[in-house]
């Protein structure tokens, strides 16, 4: 058997050794001459998995070690006896602390209090439903968007769209990026819908790039529709748009959710699908993570408990210092993404929390950080 294998991958190598021939290879080198004799690719979003790519090759098996899927042809693979396989909701605790933070950021920036403001959540799948709950552990409303799951369970529990725009201080998206069918999610909000907004909305995108139109988004700050914008995810990456770029008050380049944990986690999937596929013996398999404890050490005395909320996320993921790294040298989105060191999540971090009351200890628990009595 060979493997050909994106060399992003991380904690991948000697894995595959003892049962195949592999070879690793940059995403953007991945290429027809590189696959002609591969029965495996092991891929991230950077290869477009296309007939392009796969029409001459002999690959029956494609795993993706992301979340999202989009850049699988699966109209193509499913012609062709090609399966595949994603690592949905791996990264779920990274984006969960990406949001937290910048909620946290926006928030301490214009001097709000985030208790009793409303967030819509468009998407509510293993990431957006985590969002709800620390949105909820903030004190904010909460407004679930999420029409296939609406319509499967029922709309009790859902809002539309128009309620969003009713009501909604901010907007989250966390949906799949789909081009057609009755959920198409391409260019999701237009024009129209940032028109229909009663409020001006902090909007958060860590999904994928073309969920929103850039031209739409500009417009809709210049028109004061958003207050302010915090963009993970671009359209036309690596090559994004300056101009957007510099209205964007947090634009990090894709790394959301690039957690350590996450990333575990996402090898973890991809290793366990092919061997399952080809009976490896790998079902229970899951890299070993170098101990590397985190510890911090905060004086609370006197500080309201929004600001202590602030005072640890930015402790444990300071998201302001991404988005200062993207914007001084956007050239290098791919540099900085490829190279990105994986931050840990919430639940590698022990706290010391000195003259906080139960409450607030209790409540960071529930973010999931290990907090000492």
């Amino acid at each position: 058997m060979k493997i050909v294998a994106d060399d992003k991958i991380p904690f991948l190598k000697g894995v595959f050794e003892p049962f195949a021939e592999i070879d690793y290879l940059p995403g953007d080198q991945i290429d027809p001459s590189s696959l002609k004799n591969a029965d495996v690719l092991l891929t991230r979003s950077i290869t477009i998995c296309n007939e392009d790519l796969l029409k001459n090759s002999s690959v029956t098996f494609i795993a993706t070690a992301t979340i999202g899927d989009d850049h699988i042809d699966k109209q193509f693979c499913q012609a062709n006896d090609i399966r595949w396989s994603s690592a949905k909701g791996c990264n779920a605790g990274a984006v969960e602390q990406y949001v937290t933070a910048a909620l946290l950021e926006i928030a301490a920036k214009v001097k709000i209090d985030l208790a009793g403001k409303t967030i819509g959540i468009i998407g509510v799948g293993v990431i957006g439903s985590r969002v709800a709950r620390v949105a909820e552990l903030l004190g904010m409303k909460t407004l679930l968007n999420d029409p296939p799951r609406a319509k499967a369970e029922g709309a009790e529990g859902f809002a539309g769209l128009t309620e969003i725009q009713q009501n909604a201080d901010f907007i989250t998206l966390h949906v799949p990026l789909t081009f057609g069918g009755e959920h198409k999610t391409f260019h999701l909000l237009n024009e129209e819908f940032f028109e229909g907004l009663v409020k001006p909305v902090v909007l958060i995108n860590t999904s994928r790039g073309a969920v929103l139109d850039s031209d739409v988004l500009k417009l809709a700050v210049r028109n004061e529709k958003i207050k302010r914008l915090v963009i993970d995810v671009w359209e036309n990456e690596p090559h994004i748009d300056s101009e957007l770029l510099e209205i964007t008050e947090i634009a990090t380049p894709h790394i959301a959710g690039y957690s350590i944990e996450g990333k575990a986690n996402a090898t973890a999937m991809t290793v366990q699908s092919v061997g399952r596929i080809y009976g490896l013996g790998l079902d229970a398999w899951y890299p070993e993570i170098p101990a590397d404890p985190q510890k911090i050490d905060l004086e609370c005395n006197d500080m309201p408990v929004q600001e202590i909320y602030s005072m640890v996320f930015n402790a444990v993921y300071p998201i302001h210092l991404d988005s200062v790294t993207l914007k001084a040298s956007p050239e290098h989105f791919a540099d900085l993404r490829g190279n990105y060191v994986f931050r840990h999540e919430n639940s590698a971090w022990e706290l010391t929390m000195h003259h906080a009351d139960e409450k607030v200890k209790s409540t960071l628990r529930s973010f999931g950080f290990q907090v000492n009595q």
